[in-house]
């Protein structure tokens, strides 16, 4: 098994859809022998230039560990779906449990 790092954009218009939709793929990483480490909702973000005519996006943050053949089956579910503008996939060396800096910044922002 090997753990990996992913990010997911979002198209805004499906904004309904998303929750879903990160149900489904955490459901598709378990029924694999998969686990899933970390899920973080970063939120709506501006993105630096348009992609597919957006200004915004949703980004999801997962860490998880999966064997090799069911990440390249992630990565084509991830690849067909409409919803989904921009993804990266990053194999890591070790587990990530930790609050990422970006969720630290908007937590200390909050107060």
């Amino acid at each position: 098994m090997r753990h990996y790092e992913i990010i997911i954009m979002f198209i805004l218009d499906k904004n309904n859809k998303i929750l879903d939709t990160i149900k489904y793929y955490s459901e598709y990483i378990k029924n694999n022998n998969g686990k899933i480490y970390r899920i973080e909702d970063w939120g709506k973000r501006k993105l630096s230039y348009k992609i597919k005519k957006k200004k915004k996006a949703h980004y999801f943050l997962l860490n998880i560990e999966i064997s090799k053949k069911n990440i390249k089956n992630l990565e084509k579910k991830l690849k067909l779906n409409n919803f989904i503008m921009r993804k990266l996939i990053i194999r890591t060396k070790k587990i990530i449990t930790k609050i990422s800096p970006i969720i630290k910044i908007k937590n200390f922002l909050k107060y």
